[in-house]
């Protein structure tokens, strides 16, 4: 059996690929596949002629991030591990997924695993405590400092109503990556633009669920994994360097629809039956104070987008009790430790504990 194979869901993305693909080839260990989406934009002949080297899956139409990865995965049965890598990340570190190899082979209970993520361009920096950013003409040093990046930084929980957070990255409050997280602990997801996941383990909790097309869907298989009694964790060691919102920026109406639709599907899904009734009634509540806000800003786009999103879950929710059924029956315990029993809305906004290192202080 093969040990890793990497595989880089694309989607019209040629020009991304061009410049990042290169140094994933040059610095993985693993063999680096590409799964065409069914781009519109020559990739998969721009790949056919500039990396011969690459084997590419071209899949028939766009079937989204999940049910894309699902089938290419499905093609590609004698692999140990797989790596689902975004196309807009690059690699600096020489085998950097070499110690993600080799903590998941010397723990057999560990389902997935990350690398630290940090964001790639930090020119502005990210938005410092209190939404304050260095200028690029201030503060040379502050400019080489390493960010972590929003998609995943040093890996993710949930909080009691479902919003996730990480090491690192805290809603849109991000740190600079100081080695302040470079222990290995449980966490309760890992980010989907590098999440290395045990092959035998995705075959068994059924991968991605398709009905999500894009966004939560890693948070949803992780769960799953934990429910079953998996571990995920992030492996410092390993970095990647991730752009971001190369297919939807935020703020764009569709990713937000997408974002509160599947978040409520997750937590119907995967919830506790004793707290079922209880989450879900409060996060109405907060979805539909999520709403006023956009609206009190003069978003209207976005405002319909969450009442989209609640109707769509609203009209869905009967296809999932099936699999809520087979999700409770599977529960290894009663609540996953890193679904963590606190609103972050609170903490943040109210208690203003805007880091996750406070919050593991005086919330956890």
């Amino acid at each position: 059996m093969k040990k890793l194979a990497i595989v880089i869901l694309n989607w019209n993305g040629a020009d991304m690929m061009r410049q990042y693909l290169p140094t994933v080839l040059k610095n993985s260990v693993g063999d680096v596949i590409v799964a065409d989406n069914a781009s519109t934009d020559g990739s998969v002949q721009m790949l056919q002629q500039e990396f011969l080297e690459v084997p590419v899956i071209v899949l028939e139409e766009n079937f989204g991030f999940a049910e894309g990865y699902n089938r290419a995965l499905a093609q590609l049965p004698d692999y140990e591990y797989y790596l689902l890598l975004n196309s807009d990340v690059e690699i600096r570190q020489k085998d950097w997924d070499a110690p993600m190899i080799q903590y998941m082979d010397a723990h057999p209970d560990c389902a997935a695993c990350q690398p630290k993520l940090l964001k790639l361009q930090t020119l502005p920096s990210p938005s410092l405590e209190g939404g304050s950013s260095i200028p690029a003409n201030e503060d040379k040093d502050a400019q080489r400092v390493g960010w972590f990046e929003y998609a995943g930084a040093a890996g993710g929980f949930l909080d009691k109503y479902g919003y996730p957070f990480c090491r690192g990255r805290v809603f849109d409050t991000i740190e600079p990556d100081e080695g302040q997280y470079d222990d290995i602990v449980p966490l309760l997801w890992g980010t989907g633009a590098a999440l290395m996941v045990r092959a035998s383990d995705w075959c068994e909790s059924g991968g991605l669920d398709a009905r999500f097309f894009a966004h939560m869907e890693e948070i949803d298989l992780c769960w799953r994994l934990r429910t079953m009694g998996k571990s995920i964790v992030c492996i410092s060691e390993s970095k990647a360097y991730h752009l971001g919102g190369a297919t939807l920026n935020q703020g764009n109406p569709r990713k937000t629809f997408l974002n509160f639709r599947n978040n409520l599907l997750m937590l119907y899904k995967n919830l506790p039956d004793a707290e079922l009734k209880s989450v879900m009634r409060t996060r109405c509540f907060l979805d539909y104070l999520a709403a006023l806000q956009f609206l009190l800003k003069g978003d209207t786009k976005n405002f319909s987008a969450v009442f989209k999103a609640r109707r769509a879950f609203c009209d869905l929710r009967p296809d999932f009790e099936k699999d809520r059924r087979h999700i409770q029956q599977l529960r290894k315990n009663e609540r996953v430790p890193e679904r963590v029993n606190f609103s972050l809305l609170w903490q943040y906004y109210v208690k203003g504990k805007k880091k996750f290192s406070e919050l593991t202080v005086d919330s956890l």
